[in-house]
C-alpha cells in the first residue's frame, strides 16, 4: 500500500456548515486554511435550517432577556457566562454574515424578525423558512474568494494525528489522516492546529431531522484523540417533523408556531395547554414530550399542527417551502392540519471546549453543534445554534490568531494506514441496529432499564468487526459505522450517569429534577 500524499497547512478545519466556513474566512487572514468535508461542500445540518438566527434587533428586545430566555430553556445547566458572550456578540456577528452576503428577509425596510418557542421577544432573523441554504450559499461564496482556504470535498478525516511536543510537554493535535473517497488514495494533512466543526448526531435515531452525514463522526474523532466530551444525554428532538417521517423527515419551523400554529390530537383537541402555561409555544422539549404522550394514550402514530389561525398571505411570504413540501403531499394549508411527529433534531453537548473554543487536547479546537461550550444546557433555545456557531467560531479564530505562534510545526508524524480488508459485520446492518436501539432505547422518554438494555446491545456491537474493502465509499461506510457506534456509546453512558429528569433527560426512573447530585456538566474523558 502506497504511504498518503502530504499535504503541509497551518490550520485544517473538518467540516463546511456555518462554523468551519466561517472560521475559515476570519482565520485565512492570518494563516493558510484547508477544509475538508465529506461529502459536497453545501451538504451539512446549516444547510436544513428553517428558523433562523436568533439576536437583539427590536428596540423592544433586550440583551437581558434573550439571556433570561436562554437560562430558563437550559434547565439550570447554562454556562451564563456563555450566555452572556452570546447573547453580546450576537448582533456583531450577524451583522457580519449580512456583509458576507446573506440577504435575510426585510419588512418595512428592516430585518423581519419571526418569534419562536420559548422567545419573549421577536428575534428570529430568518431569510423565508430557507435561513440555513441562504447562510450556506453566501458562506461558500465568499470562501471560493479566498486564495488561503483550499476546500477538499468528498475528503473524509479518517483519525487525528496526536503526538508528543517537546514545547509543551504534552500531547498535542497535529492534523489528520484523509480518505479521498472518490480517487481511493490518502492525504496526510499536517497542520500548526484543527478546528473539528463536523455537526451532530442527529443520525444515530431512526427518525431525524439531520442529514445522513450527521453520524458524530467529530466527537469521536476528538474523543479518540483523548479529548474530554460533555453533556451527550441531551439530545434534542424537534416536535414537529412531517409523518411520516423516513430517511430524513421534513421539518416544520418552530416559527409556524410562533405565527399562531397549535397543536391537536386527531380528534382536534389543543393539548399543549395541559402541559404548559405557553401552551403550543412552550419549549421544545416539553412539546416533544406532550406528542410523545398523546399518542401513547390515544394510540395515533401523528398528532396535528393546525394553521388555520394563521393568515394565508404570510404562510405565503413565511413559509414557503413548507407550502410548497405540503403542496407535494397533498396537504393544503391552511386549510389542512400538518400531520407531525417528533425526531431527532439537535446535540445539545459535544466535545467539551472553553469560550474559545478549546478543547481538553492541546491543538484541537471545536465550535458549532460538535462543541460543548456551556450555552444550550439541557435544552437548546430556538435559533441560538447558528449564533452559537458563529459566535465562538469567531472566539476561536481570534483565540488561534494568538495560540499559532507557539504552536510551531512538528515533522516526522508516522502516518500509518489502517487495514482496509477486513470480514464481519455488514456495515449497513450495523448501522440499522444502532439507529433502531436509539430510537427505543435512549430516545424522548428514558428508563434504567431501557439504558442498560441499550448498553449490553451496543457493547455487543462494540465487540464485532465491521467489514470494510477498498478505499472508497465502503471503507468511508464502515469507519462512519464505528464511529456511529462510539458515539451511541457515548451518549448511553451519559444518560446511566444523569439519574434525574432535565431538560431533554426524562427519565422515568427518575421522574423529578436533583439539584443537589445533578446542578452539573456530565463529562467523560477516555
Amino acid at each position: 500500500m502506497n504511504g498518503p500524499e502530504r499535504i503541509n497547512t497551518d490550520l485544517l478545519v473538518v467540516g463546511s456548515g456555518i462554523a468551519g466556513l466561517s472560521f475559515s474566512l476570519k482565520a485565512s487572514r492570518y494563516a493558510d486554511v484547508v477544509v475538508v468535508t465529506k461529502k459536497q461542500r453545501i451538504e451539512s445540518n446549516t444547510n436544513y435550517a428553517q428558523g433562523g438566527v436568533a439576536a437583539v434587533f427590536d428596540p423592544q428586545d433586550s440583551h437581558e432577556m434573550h439571556v433570561a430566555d436562554t437560562l430558563v430553556a437550559g434547565a439550570g445547566l447554562c454556562h451564563r457566562r456563555s450566555v452572556e458572550e452570546l447573547v453580546r456578540e450576537g448582533p456583531e456577528r450577524v451583522r457580519e454574515l449580512m456583509d458576507w452576503g446573506v440577504r435575510f428577509s426585510r419588512e418595512d425596510g428592516r430585518v423581519s424578525l419571526g418569534r419562536e418557542a420559548g422567545h419573549s421577544e421577536r428575534r428570529i432573523l430568518h431569510a423565508a423558512d430557507l435561513t440555513g441554504q441562504e447562510i450556506e450559499r453566501a458562506l461558500l461564496a465568499a470562501v471560493a474568494a479566498e486564495p488561503r482556504i483550499t476546500l477538499l470535498e468528498d475528503h473524509f478525516v479518517w483519525s487525528l494525528a496526536t503526538v508528543m511536543d517537546p514545547t509543551w510537554n504534552r500531547v498535542r493535535c497535529a492534523g489528520a489522516l484523509v480518505l479521498d473517497v472518490h480517487g481511493g488514495s490518502w492525504k496526510a494533512v499536517q497542520s500548526r492546529a484543527v478546528l473539528l466543526a463536523a455537526g451532530g448526531t442527529g443520525y444515530l435515531y431512526r427518525h431525524t431531522t439531520n442529514p445522513d452525514i450527521a453520524t458524530g463522526d467529530g466527537i469521536a474523532l476528538g474523543f479518540e484523540a483523548g479529548a474530554a466530551v460533555a453533556n451527550l444525554e441531551f439530545v434534542q428532538f424537534h416536535p414537529t417533523a412531517m409523518y411520516p417521517a423516513e430517511a430524513r423527515a421534513q421539518l416544520v419551523s418552530e416559527a409556524v408556531r410562533g405565527e399562531g400554529a397549535v397543536l391537536r390530537r386527531q380528534d382536534g383537541f389543543e393539548f399543549m395547554p395541559g402541559y404548559h402555561p405557553a401552551g403550543s409555544l412552550a419549549p421544545r422539549d416539553v412539546v416533544a414530550r406532550a406528542c410523545d404522550a398523546e399518542m401513547k394514550e390515544t394510540g395515533d402514530e401523528f398528532v396535528l399542527l393546525d394553521l388555520s389561525p394563521i393568515d394565508p398571505g404570510i404562510i405565503a411570504k413565511r413559509f414557503p417551502n413548507i407550502a410548497h413540501e405540503c403542496e407535494e403531499r397533498g396537504i393544503h394549508l391552511p386549510r389542512d392540519p400538518i400531520p407531525v411527529v417528533p425526531a431527532a433534531h439537535y446535540q445539545c453537548g459535544g466535545l467539551l471546549t472553553d469560550w474559545d473554543g478549546r478543547t481538553s487536547l492541546t491543538g484541537l479546537y471545536a465550535a458549532g453543534e460538535i462543541a460543548c461550550t456551556g450555552v444550550h444546557g439541557a435544552n437548546r433555545l430556538a435559533s441560538n445554534s447558528l449564533l452559537e456557531a458563529v459566535v465562538f467560531s469567531h472566539r476561536a479564530s481570534i483565540r488561534l490568531a494568538a495560540d499559532l505562534h507557539a504552536l510551531s510545526p512538528i515533522r516526522g508524524i508516522d502516518w500509518t494506514l489502517p487495514e482496509l480488508a477486513a470480514s464481519g459485520m455488514a456495515a449497513g446492518e450495523v448501522e440499522r441496529r444502532i439507529r433502531d436501539l436509539m430510537w427505543d432505547k435512549v430516545g424522548i422518554v428514558r428508563s434504567d432499564e431501557r439504558l442498560e438494555a441499550a448498553r449490553q446491545e451496543i457493547d455487543a456491537l462494540s465487540g464485532a468487526a465491521i467489514a470494510r474493502d477498498g478505499t472508497g465509499p465502503d471503507a468511508m461506510k464502515s469507519r462512519q459505522t464505528e464511529f456511529m457506534r462510539e458515539v451511541a456509546a457515548l451518549v448511553i453512558r451519559s444518560a446511566q450517569r444523569r439519574r434525574e429528569s432535565r431538560g431533554l433527560h426524562f427519565t422515568e426512573s427518575h421522574p423529578r429534577r436533583d439539584n443537589e447530585h445533578f446542578l452539573r456538566d456530565t463529562v467523560l474523558g477516555r
